[in-house]
């Protein structure tokens, strides 16, 4: 069965300024870099709408679904903190790419596609109920989680958070439920001042404690310490939790060579630690597996990164 993916030049409109680090450039150069690979012609796009208000409501406050909305259309330069910036298209384009993840949702459970890789922009996993902040104005991930509890009737969705800086926004929408198991691997916030959680105390709370693990990466942490705290702490814990189905909070700054995160992965090793996951999916969620862009921002090597981890999915 084939591998899916979201993508659409829309998704280009979205200009945080002319210098920011998350640009359209990052979806060009990966674009390039699967087509070159041989993969672009093996992934099955998938058609798609902007999610509604209403949809964007199921984790956000509405309220914020309207400012962003507001902010976007008076062309505010940014929303929450300069650094997230935004322009006139921004809200639909977000719109648009979290009705993309929620697409790929369905179509993985409808059984048409096998799995899914959504390349959208912004990314999301900072994007708190009621807040936007690191480059994130709508959280992805969560929204799709939460759509697969609600319209799949699904009781265990995995969320797996690879991004080199901690997904706090993810973590606070799900960190008192436990039909949603967030498991986040970065860099220790002691070394990394951004987004200054996901400490490996920060384990949930209420009904969802036990449902949050974050695992703290030392700086210049390499594939082999990467890929060991995989083997010995996430893929146990995953495979306790039995989900469903499995999401990838997909981001690609873990690299050597960025300058916004200090870990020490290799483009290749997205290959072996897809692998795991995709292995992982198959064993407990009969094979469903859905990733979605996050980070990721060295321009030299992130088209290397995803095309490992498209490979590594099925393509």
């Amino acid at each position: 069965m084939r591998i899916a993916w979201i993508y659409d030049a829309q998704f280009l409109l979205h200009d945080p300024g002319s210098v920011h680090l998350e640009r359209a450039e990052r979806l060009h150069r990966i674009r390039r870099a699967l087509d070159e690979a041989g993969l672009l012609a093996r992934l099955q796009a998938l058609p798609f709408q902007a999610a509604t208000p209403a949809q964007l409501a199921a984790v956000h406050d509405p309220a914020y679904v309207e400012l962003v909305r507001m902010v976007s259309d008076a062309e505010f330069p940014f929303i929450g903190s300069t650094d997230t910036g935004i322009c006139l298209h921004s809200y639909r384009v977000a719109a648009l790419a979290a009705g993309g993840v929620l697409a790929a949702c369905d179509a993985i459970m409808a059984g048409t596609v096998a799995r899914a890789f959504c390349a959208v922009r912004p990314p999301g996993h900072h994007a708190e109920a009621d807040r936007a902040m690191g480059f994130c104005l709508f959280n992805h991930v969560a929204l799709a989680a939460e759509h697969l509890v609600r319209h799949h009737d699904l009781q265990r969705v995995a969320i797996v958070d690879i991004d080199a800086h901690h997904g706090n926004g993810t973590q606070h929408i799900f960190e008192s439920r436990r039909d949603v198991f967030y498991v986040s691997l970065h860099e220790r916030p002691e070394s990394l001042a951004f987004p200054g959680t996901g400490y490996a105390s920060e384990t949930g709370c209420g009904a969802g404690l036990g449902y949050t693990l974050n695992i703290p990466l030392r700086r210049g942490c390499d594939e082999r310490d990467y890929l060991a705290a995989v083997d010995r702490d996430v893929l146990p814990a995953l495979a306790s939790f039995d989900p469903q189905m499995l999401l990838i909070s997909a981001g690609f700054d873990a690299l050597a060579g960025e300058t916004v995160a200090n870990l020490s992965l290799a483009p290749d090793t997205y290959g072996p630690l897809t692998e795991r996951l995709v292995a992982l999916a198959q064993q407990h969620a009969h094979g469903r597996l859905l990733s979605v862009l996050e980070g990721g921002y060295h321009p030299a090597d992130l088209g290397r990164a995803v095309v490992a981890h498209v490979r590594a999915l099925g393509a």
